[in-house]
C-alpha cells in the first residue's frame, strides 16, 4: 500500500467537541503507519492541525496546500514535509484532488462540505487527473455526517443522483473501518 495518497478534508477550527481532533490525531497516526501519504489544507490549526501534528508524530509524510490569502489566518504549518502555497482556493483544491488517490472527510464545515460535494462530483463526471475513480470515506465516527448521509439518500430518492453514484461517497463508523475502505479501494483504483 506504499505511496498511497489521502486528501483529508476537515475544519480549522476544533469544533465544539473534543473528540473531533482526537479523532483527527487517529487518523493522523493510522496514515502514517500505513505509510500513506497524508494531504490536507496545509493549516496548522484546528482539526487540520491535528491530523497532521499525528501523522508526523508517526513519521508520516504530510503534504498541505493552502492559498496566500489563508496562509496567515489559517497559520500555515511550518514542520510539513512539504508545503504548497496556491494563489486561490480553486487552485488549491485542483492541486489537492490531483495528488489524491482517495479522500477522507474529518467533521469540518462549510469548506469541508464544498470539498466533499465537489470531489465527489468530479469523481462523478470523470474529472479528476489523474483520470481515477476518487471516492470520498466519511469519517462518521459520532454519527457527525448522518445528516449529510440521509440528505445524500433523499437526492438519490427524489431522481438528483443515480444509486450509482451514491457510493461515489461512503461512510465508516471509526478510523479503522475507514483505513479498511481506503484500502480495498486501492486494490480497485492501483
Amino acid at each position: 500500500m506504499e505511496n498511497l495518497s489521502v486528501c483529508v478534508f476537515c475544519g480549522s477550527s476544533k469544533g465544539a467537541d473534543g473528540r473531533f481532533v482526537q479523532l483527527a490525531r487517529e487518523l493522523g497516526t493510522e496514515l502514517a503507519i500505513e505509510n500513506f501519504q497524508l494531504v490536507y489544507g496545509g493549516a496548522q490549526i484546528g482539526v487540520m492541525g491535528a491530523v497532521a501534528d499525528a501523522a508526523l508524530k508517526k513519521g508520516g509524510e504530510v503534504i498541505g496546500v493552502i492559498p496566500e490569502a489563508l496562509s496567515e489566518r489559517e497559520v500555515a504549518h511550518p514542520g510539513l514535509s512539504e508545503l504548497i502555497v496556491t494563489s486561490d482556493m480553486h487552485e488549491r483544491k485542483r492541486k489537492m484532488y490531483s495528488l489524491a488517490d482517495v479522500f477522507v472527510a474529518l467533521p469540518g464545515g462549510m469548506g469541508t462540505l464544498e470539498e466533499i460535494f465537489e470531489a465527489a462530483t468530479w469523481t462523478k463526471l470523470g474529472m479528476h487527473e489523474p483520470k481515477k475513480y476518487k471516492p470520498v470515506v466519511l469519517l462518521d465516527e459520532g454519527q457527525f455526517w448522518n445528516p449529510l448521509k440521509e440528505f445524500l439518500d433523499s437526492l438519490v430518492n427524489h431522481g438528483f443522483v443515480a444509486p450509482k453514484n451514491r457510493t461515489i461517497v461512503i461512510s465508516s463508523s471509526s478510523v479503522g473501518e475507514a483505513i479498511a475502505a481506503i484500502k480495498e479501494i486501492s486494490k480497485e483504483i492501483r
